[in-house]
């Protein structure tokens, strides 16, 4: 589902996804946050290495090497975006809302040196003027795309003013599943929520709606909101 630019995708656990693509003004900024930074270390990697003759220029190619090929595919891996990325609140993952895994990444970054046609990422950026999801060349081959990281729920959101008092006697695993289910409820369309909470009917004794702020009630008070 397309709404603006951003897209909902629902997951076959019925778990909705909000994906808000980011645009080429962010994704530039970004860029060139990450551009200064290889910049940085590679001019100190050089001073340092320039005392050690033949053999620091061999490890100087080596540096430049990790720094323009591996350097966004690490931070990519291991924290989901660049240090430039981050600094504006993107991620990269693939266009199914997954986290990128180690392929997608090398493949969407190796595809740069087409991006960078004929010069300064010119097809690169053109690719993403005319993609509704801002994908660059990589960005397609690899199914990925640069989307604005979304912040976590909190349960301090949770609208429970109207809820019912429950005094419920519960297992420590029963108490944790609520507090699951509160947490993710921003990521829930309202009818699986309702479906996962009419589940325990038996024990609140109420259905649809009722059913869901009676547990975000528990879940509110199991965790000290209320």
């Amino acid at each position: 589902m397309k709404l603006d630019n951003r897209y909902l995708l629902e997951t076959a656990e019925g778990i909705d996804i909000m994906l808000t693509p980011a645009g080429l003004g962010a994704r530039t900024m970004a860029f060139v946050i990450d551009m200064l930074i290889r910049t940085a270390i590679y001019i100190v990697a050089a001073i340092i290495l320039s005392f050690t003759g033949q053999f620091g220029l061999g490890i100087l190619f080596i540096v430049y090497f990790f720094l323009e090929w591996l350097y966004p595919v690490v931070f990519e891996i291991y924290n989901g975006a660049t240090p430039g990325k981050k600094t504006y609140g993107l991620i990269v993952v693939y266009d199914n809302g997954l986290p990128v895994t180690l392929p997608g990444s090398m493949l969407r970054n190796l595809f740069r040196t087409i991006d960078i046609l004929p010069f300064g990422y010119l097809a690169g950026m053109v690719c993403m003027l005319f993609s509704v999801k801002f994908q660059r060349i990589g960005d397609y081959v690899a199914g990925t795309m640069v989307v604005y990281k979304e912040p976590p729920a909190e349960l301090n959101q949770l609208n429970v003013e109207d809820a019912p008092v429950q005094n419920i006697s519960m297992t420590l695993e029963e108490q944790k599943a609520i507090v699951a289910f509160a947490e993710r409820g921003k990521q829930l369309s309202l009818e699986r929520k309702i479906e996962l909470a009419e589940q325990l009917e038996d024990i609140i004794g109420c259905k649809g709606e009722e059913a869901v702020n009676t547990l975000n009630s528990i879940a509110s008070r199991l965790v000290g909101k209320s």
